[in-house]
């Protein structure tokens, strides 16, 4: 649109191009070259891959080139503003002789598109480390050509003579200025006396205790409890309020009474359950043992696993998915995704307000809705069950996380059944390491576990040759057996994955595979992480019904300590 000869305060009509979105950057500099003002920011797709996510911030690179270069951050607002285009044209009139030329000036404007999105860098520039040396004479003498290794070197350019170039381990990780009140150290004060070292004086490690009244056991420990504490049966009868509840308790004491000892996951593998509700009904029924070859698992009352050496069956073992070139595939080959990654840790690099939490709402009552309809009984029937590919191992079928905690009497196979009952009646002494089974079972169960899943996920594999899928060795500790087996325990019960669970199919014959992974060492020590249990168990709650591999899982760690003490 042109508009000539127009006072000011005159509007002037101009067509929007609705269509066109935009995105503005606000440079802090004069771009006297686009290419290289692009390079700066990370190139179009560097910059297109921020903007695919609204939590990053752009990232500007003043020395693009140099890896020592600390950039400048803008962040993201929404806008709404037009990119318009003026030219100002200019005529020169001729008049008459001896008379000023008249010039008219006339404007053309046009609208290039509507600017939705804007990133404004309003934060402080760090400090800036060059690989520069000074020498004596105050001449600048650049390392960079020393210091980077561009190509393969030989080994006298790791040996040659350099002046020392540090820089700093890390930068601030907030650029916008703080108000910061300075005060006098407490310690600092005259008179001022350290208080004694007591539980009243210390800031507590991990989060709130929950009272749940369970009893706890150390593999060194003399006795074992013979009923729960009065205050964990009051409890339960607190919140024991409709005929799903007394339903749930009987289950759960049919299970003790079949086998004495299960995991959680194994609990609720076979009873639909609130999560909520099974850590109040858990110390009513059994205690936990947080040491020894029955660590994490809850053992009956009045049943002493160091005393009996057929329970050996119920003893826990902790695998991981060993991941690594060594093992015969790269990181990235593993179908089971890691629950964290190193590789996808990042800092806050912004100051920002806490926002206000939706609050939710649990149904702890598991009863009926107000118009007791059929579906409602359906739904809470097995609304909180599990898959028992949470603890039972098969062969052929990948386990659901990197890190499982089996029963042996949970793992399906008859080889790593002859490893277990290697020592069967000749057992004289039960070790906090290896309970009753010989020394080294758990290694030995580990190394063929790990055999069977290498050969499942090379049988996965689009490129693996034709009759791979029957192939798999076996240590020589194994015999050769059959490739599955039904779980017995010592009563001489048999049974099969699932005590109170409706027929369903056995997750053998289904992949439960995803393509994300994260580099994970195998460990052989044992862990405690409280916290991450809590985060598990929350996310439960949401996705138990669809069992699939996920970005987390209760199992990772089993020892759920704090939250029954």
């Amino acid at each position: 649109m042109a508009a000539a000869d127009r006072g000011p305060g005159v509007a002037v009509p101009v067509e929007l191009r609705r269509e066109q979105h935009m995105v503005c950057v606000e440079y802090p500099g004069v771009v006297r070259d686009v290419s290289k003002m692009l390079q700066t920011l990370g190139g179009e797709e560097g910059v297109s891959r921020i903007y695919a996510d609204p939590t990053k911030r752009l990232e500007l690179y003043f020395r693009p080139k140099d890896p020592y270069c600390h950039p400048v951050c803008a962040n993201r607002f929404g806008t709404s503003s037009l990119l318009l285009r003026i030219k100002r044209k200019m005529r020169r009139q001729r008049g008459a002789p001896g008379t000023e030329a008249n010039p008219k000036v006339t404007f053309d404007i046009e609208s290039l598109g509507i600017v939705s999105t804007v990133y404004k860098f309003q934060g402080m520039s760090d400090f800036q480390y060059l690989a520069v040396h000074t020498e004596a004479g105050g001449r600048h003498m650049s390392m960079y050509s020393k210091v980077l290794m561009l190509k393969p070197e030989k080994e006298g350019f790791f040996h040659q003579e350099l002046p020392l170039y540090i820089p700093p381990p890390i930068f601030s990780r907030l650029d916008t200025p703080v108000d910061y009140s300075y005060r006098p150290e407490t310690q600092h004060r005259e008179g001022y006396n350290n208080p004694s070292v007591s539980g009243e004086n210390l800031i507590g490690l991990s989060r709130a205790r929950r009272p749940h009244n369970a009893i706890f056991v150390n593999f060194e420990g003399d006795e074992v409890p013979e009923q729960p504490l009065e205050a964990a049966a009051q409890t339960w009868r607190k919140v024991c309020t409709n005929p799903v509840d007394h339903k749930v308790e009987e289950e759960l004491r049919k299970l003790f009474e079949i086998r004495p000892i299960w995991s959680r996951n194994a609990v609720k593998a076979n009873i639909s359950v609130h999560p909520d509700k099974l850590k109040v009904l858990l110390p009513f029924m059994a205690y936990y043992m947080i040491t020894g070859p029955w660590r994490s698992l809850w053992i009956r009352f009045g049943y002493d696993p160091r005393k009996h050496p057929d329970a050996k069956i119920y003893q826990v073992l902790d695998f991981r998915i060993r991941c690594g070139m060594k093992y015969g595939y790269a990181p990235s080959d593993m179908p089971v995704k890691a629950k964290r990654s190193t590789y996808n840790y990042s800092l806050p690099i912004t100051v920002k307000k806490t926002t206000s939490q939706l609050a939710t709402m649990h149904d702890l009552k598991q009863g009926l809705d107000p118009s007791g309809s059929a579906s409602a009984r359906k739904s809470a029937s097995n609304k909180y069950k599990l898959k028992d590919s949470v603890y039972i191992f098969r062969e052929g079928a990948l386990p659901p996380y990197r890190q499982m905690f089996y029963q042996f009497c949970d793992l399906n196979v008859d080889e790593l059944q002859k490893i277990i009952h290697r020592n069967d009646g000749a057992e004289s002494l039960c070790t906090e390491r290896d309970g009753w089974c010989l020394p080294k079972t758990s290694d030995d169960l580990r190394d063929m576990m790990s055999l069977m899943i290498r050969h499942t996920i090379r049988s996965k594999r689009p490129d693996r040759p034709p009759g791979a899928e029957g192939l798999w060795l076996r240590p020589a500790t194994a015999g050769v057996g059959a490739p599955r087996s039904r779980r017995r325990d010592t009563h001489g019960l048999s049974f099969g994955p699932a005590l109170f669970s409706s027929p369903a199919k056995a997750d053998g014959g289904k992949e439960q595979l995803t393509c994300e992974s994260g580099d994970e060492e195998d460990e052989e020590e044992e862990e405690e992480d409280e916290e991450e249990e809590e985060e598990e168990e929350e996310e439960e709650e949401e996705g138990e019904e669809d069992f699939k591999p996920s970005d987390g899982s209760e199992n990772e760690m089993e020892t759920e300590i704090l939250d029954y003490v």
